[in-house]
C-alpha cells in the first residue's frame, strides 16, 4: 500500500512555504516567530533529502491566506486506492483540504470525513500491521472512530492512543522506521502505550523533536539536525541517518513528516 502503509515511499506531494508563514500556528516548539525566508531554504533542503532517497517529489503552489499550508500530511490519509480527506482540528486550516482533494482525485477515490469528525493526518501512523490513531487536540473521538471503521473494512486493525497535551500530534513524538520498531520521545509517551512493539528507541525528552523521522526500506532515515543523542541511537539501531536542518519548520510546530504526503 502507498502512503502511510509502507516504507517504499516512491512518490510524495509537498507544498511551498507560504508568504504568510510567519503567522503559522505555533504552540509547542516555537521560541520565536517563524522566519519565512529561512523556512523556504530549509524546505528546499528537505525536498532534496527526499529526492536523494529516491522519492519523486511533486511541489504544489502556495495557498494564499493559509500560513500552515506546507504541512500537507494533515490534510489526507492515503489508503491503497482511496484518499480520506481530513477535517483539520484547527479552524484556520479548513481551507487547505479542498485543494488537496482536487489533486488527489486525479488518481484516488475520495472519501470525505463526516462533519462531526475532527482529524489531522499527523495523528495517524501505520506500524506495518495496524494503524495507531492519536486522540489529541486536533483529532476527536468521532474522527478516530470513523477512521478505525474505515480501516477495519479494509482488514487493517487500529488502536487508539491518547496523545498527551504536552504535544501536538502523535507523529510529533514518535515514528515507526521499520516493522516492530518505534522511535518515541521520553516524557510524552509511556512504555505501556507501546507494548505492541518489539523494540523502542527512546529519545531524550530534550530531543523529543527528533522522534519524528522518515525511514526507507534500504535503512536510510531522514532525521532532524541538532539532536546528537537521537542520531547516535538511531545509527546504533542499524539505520543510516540523512540529517536535515529543520529549525524554522520547528518554530511553526512542524516536523519532517508534516511536510509531505506520500502517495505511492
Amino acid at each position: 500500500m502507498p502512503g502511510v502503509f509502507d516504507r517504499k515511499r516512491r512518490r510524495a506531494i509537498v507544498r511551498k512555504i507560504s508568504e504568510d508563514y510567519e503567522d503559522a500556528l505555533s504552540t509547542y516548539f516555537g521560541t520565536k516567530r517563524p522566519d519565512q525566508v529561512a523556512a523556504k531554504y530549509q524546505h528546499t533542503g528537505y525536498v532534496a533529502a527526499l529526492e536523494s532517497c529516491g522519492v519523486e517529489v511533486e511541489i504544489l503552489e502556495v495557498l494564499e491566506g493559509h500560513p500552515d499550508c506546507c504541512f500537507v500530511e494533515d490534510t489526507a490519509i492515503i489508503f491503497e486506492d482511496t484518499a480520506v480527506i481530513c477535517n483539520p482540528g484547527h479552524p484556520s486550516r479548513a481551507g487547505e483540504v479542498e485543494s488537496i482533494a482536487k489533486r488527489l482525485s486525479k488518481e484516488f477515490e475520495i472519501q470525505k470525513m463526516p462533519t462531526d469528525t475532527m482529524m489531522d493526518g499527523g495523528d495517524v501512523i501505520f506500524t506495518g500491521t495496524e494503524l495507531l490513531i492519536g486522540l489529541s487536540t486536533r483529532t476527536n473521538a468521532n474522527g478516530a472512530a470513523f477512521l478505525s471503521k474505515f480501516a477495519a473494512e479494509r482488514n487493517i486493525p487500529a488502536q487508539i492512543i491518547d496523545v498527551p497535551k504536552t504535544t501536538l500530534h502523535l507523529t510529533t513524538v514518535c515514528s515507526v522506521p521499520r516493522n516492530g520498531t518505534i522511535i518515541a520521545a521520553e516524557g510524552h509517551l509511556r512504555p505501556d502505550q507501546l507494548e505492541m512493539f518489539e523494540e523502542v528507541i527512546w529519545v531524550p525528552e530534550d530531543e523529543a523533536y527528533a522522534a519524528n523521522t522518515i525511514a526507507f526500506e534500504d535503512g536510510r532515515i531522514i532525521i532532524s539536525e541538532g539532536f546528537p543523542i537521537t542520531i547516535e541511537r538511531v545509527r546504533n539501531a542499524g539505520f543510516e541517518p540523512v540529517i536535515v536542518p529543520m529549525s524554522e519548520i520547528m518554530q511553526a510546530d512542524g516536523s519532517l513528516t508534516c511536510l509531505s504526503l506520500f502517495i505511492g
